[in-house]
């Protein structure tokens, strides 16, 4: 892999908050929300089945999808069975299911170098064929490691605005 743009200036700097997998791993980068996701992207939406299909406590499931809502990934959808109180249950969002292809690369790479007894495997509904997840330009050409670029306009990490957390300066 090669660095172009403001990446090549970096030097030894982190990149930290101006790298996107740094900020997504700040968001969804546990176990415990993958899962979750996992569960909503098998089709899981209430409470109750989130909380059996990932093997979480219910404090832990509670408190990670507060946390995937407020992240924009899943969103709360009202309903109410029939005698019973109305309650939320959780469904993904366009940005939940654009993780799609993460997670199964997720699973590729799991079935790959570390295979459960019986590994999940991916099949197109349509046609039946295995889906494989792979890097690919605009033009249709796979690529490798030894072929990419990753590049930037801004500063990544080597100058720019202050954190937004960082205290205003006091006059």
């Amino acid at each position: 892999m090669e660095l172009g743009g403001s990446l090549t200036e970096r030097g030894d700097l982190p990149v930290g908050r101006y790298c996107p997998i740094e900020r997504v791993l700040g968001t969804i980068g546990n176990r415990s929300s993958m899962v979750l996701l996992r569960e909503a992207m098998y089709g899981a939406t209430r409470f109750e089945e989130l909380v059996a299909r990932s093997g979480l406590t219910e404090t832990t499931t509670a408190r990670k999808l507060r946390d995937l809502v407020t992240a924009g990934l899943l969103a709360k959808r009202a309903y109410r069975e029939p005698g019973q109180r109305g309650r939320d249950e959780y469904v993904l969002t366009e940005a939940g299911t654009d993780l799609m292809p993460a997670m199964m690369a997720l699973l590729q790479w799991g079935n790959a170098h570390d295979p459960p007894p019986y590994p999940p495997h991916l099949h197109h509904v349509d046609c039946g064929e295995p889906v494989v997840v792979e890097a690919r330009c605009a033009a249709g050409h796979r690529v490798g490691l030894d072929d990419l670029v990753v590049s930037t306009e801004g500063p990544f990490g080597v100058a720019g605005p202050d954190p937004p957390d960082a205290a205003a300066p006091t006059s």
